[in-house]
């Protein structure tokens, strides 16, 4: 009885401490069950992939890219699903989900423009150097696609006008790499990914993101909600 007795003293002692830590603390955060977009408009597919992203923690709660081909638009997150940045983003110049195997180790000349597309999927991306020196997100090695600061070296292309257009279809000119803004890339993708590794997000543009990901949608309760493909 005796031991009992103490056991129950223990108890409510223990429970005691328990609702003080939470007065004094308060309750332990929740976890995020949507990305944070602040005062940006994304497109319906690019909030569906971010909330998707945070809900499910596929991002593994490292920084993470949504790369919206159809806006031709890049959003930059950090671990808890909380937006960076947004910029527009010069991307291949076809359209089109796929890549053309071997492509990563042709020479420029010889991909031809129906082949120049951004690859879509889902890409463990890390900052690395360049051949030139330069620092770039590498998001599909074997394909040669990386994130990086615009290149504006063939004035013909008018890269750094097309960032500028407030046309999606302008901004498609690449070979198939993602350019943003070098200001954009120094204050705000070098930092998120100084730290270590995260999630390139590439959407498609000819299939559904469902089909790409695997996403779903959630319903104003948080829960998952299965998504149809298109």
């Amino acid at each position: 009885m005796t031991r009992l007795h103490g056991a129950s003293a223990t108890l409510t002692r223990l429970a005691g401490l328990v609702v003080v830590a939470f007065l004094f603390f308060g309750a332990a955060p929740a976890a995020a069950q949507y990305a944070s977009f602040g005062s940006e408009r994304p497109s319906a597919d690019a909030l569906h992939v971010a909330n998707w992203a945070v809900h499910s923690a596929d991002h593994k709660a490292a920084p993470f890219v949504i790369v919206d081909k159809r806006d031709s638009r890049v959003f930059v997150f950090d671990g808890q699903g909380k937006l960076l940045g947004a910029a527009p983003a010069l991307l291949g110049l076809a359209q089109g989900d796929h890549t053309v195997p071997g492509i990563g180790n042709r020479k420029l000349s010889t991909i031809r423009p129906e082949e120049r597309t951004t690859p879509a999927g889902r890409f463990a991306a890390s900052m690395e150097r360049s051949l030139n020196g330069d620092e770039i997100l590498w998001v599909d090695y074997d394909s040669a696609v990386a994130l990086h600061r615009v290149i504006a070296t063939a004035p013909k292309e008018r890269r750094l006008q097309r960032l500028a257009s407030q046309t999606p279809a302008d901004r498609r000119i690449t070979y198939g790499c993602i350019n943003v803004p070098v200001k954009f890339f120094d204050q705000v993708v070098i930092p998120a990914f100084k730290g270590g590794a995260g999630i390139v997000y590439v959407l498609p543009e000819t299939r559904s993101p469902a089909e790409i990901f695997n996403s779903y949608d959630i319903d104003e309760n948080g829960a998952a909600k299965v998504v149809p493909t298109r």
